[in-house]
């Protein structure tokens, strides 16, 4: 007789939760949101790495807010209610970077604020943790988070790669690599974003093909099995 762990269907959800807002429903790959701060800021994977915690935290405090008090915000104002928590948090994080990292909330400028209206961080208040326990939020915030982050440092590392030959400014490809202004500027953006998502395209195909391919096995043993037991009996 198998022994039932009542632990694993709750570690089998949060992993659930964590793979589907990293990888299949990730906000750009999936969804294509948030793509003004993607195409904005990612000239290097600096810009983008920082940007992407920006925005992770915004997603973590604002996701557990809205969780915990889900109960209390009445149905016709929750969305209002939801901006305001989210840019309550974003004012915060704004401050602190313009007080310990003044140079970077220099560069990113008027992408921090904006990201009030990221769809990205909206969607998920009004999507998951309004509908669901802060523990579950705060995970499906991580995960949403860090696949936003994964994005930007992916794009911005590209652009960095191909346009200066460099990566969280270190040299790659040494001083004789021409640079390539076309990738730093808004164009190059959207052409490494093209190639992203066409690899990430292939990689999803040969995902879903793996697990056809197990779920035909699984299905053919279980078929096996049956007609075992049919002839036995």
């Amino acid at each position: 007789m198998q022994c039932h762990n009542p632990n694993e269907e709750p570690i089998n959800q949060k992993a659930e939760i964590f793979a589907n807002g990293f990888w299949h429903n990730n906000a750009i790959f999936a969804q294509l949101l948030g793509m003004c701060p993607l195409l904005g800021v990612t000239t290097s994977a600096e810009n983008g790495f920082w940007m992407g915690a920006a925005t992770l935290l915004a997603l973590i405090c604002s996701n557990l807010t809205v969780s915990l008090i889900r109960g209390a915000i009445p149905a016709n104002v929750r969305i209002p209610a939801y901006i305001t928590i989210i840019a309550a948090f974003v004012s915060i994080i704004e401050m602190a970077m313009n007080a310990w990292m003044h140079d970077m909330y220099l560069v990113l400028g008027l992408f921090i604020p904006l990201i009030v209206v990221n769809c990205a961080i909206l969607g998920r208040a009004e999507a998951f943790a309004s509908k669901n326990t802060p523990i579950n939020s705060l995970v499906d915030a991580l995960a949403m988070g860090s696949g936003f982050t994964f994005a930007l440092v992916l794009l911005g590392g590209i652009r960095e790669l191909l346009g200066q030959g460099e990566v969280f400014g270190f040299d790659v490809f040494g001083p004789s690599y021409p640079d390539v202004l076309m990738f730093i500027l808004p164009p190059g953006a959207f052409i490494a974003l093209g190639f992203i998502l066409a690899g990430v395209n292939i990689i999803n195909r040969k995902m879903q093909a793996r697990k056809d391919k197990k779920a035909a096995a699984l299905l053919n043993m279980q078929t096996a099995a049956t007609q075992t037991a049919e002839v036995q009996s």
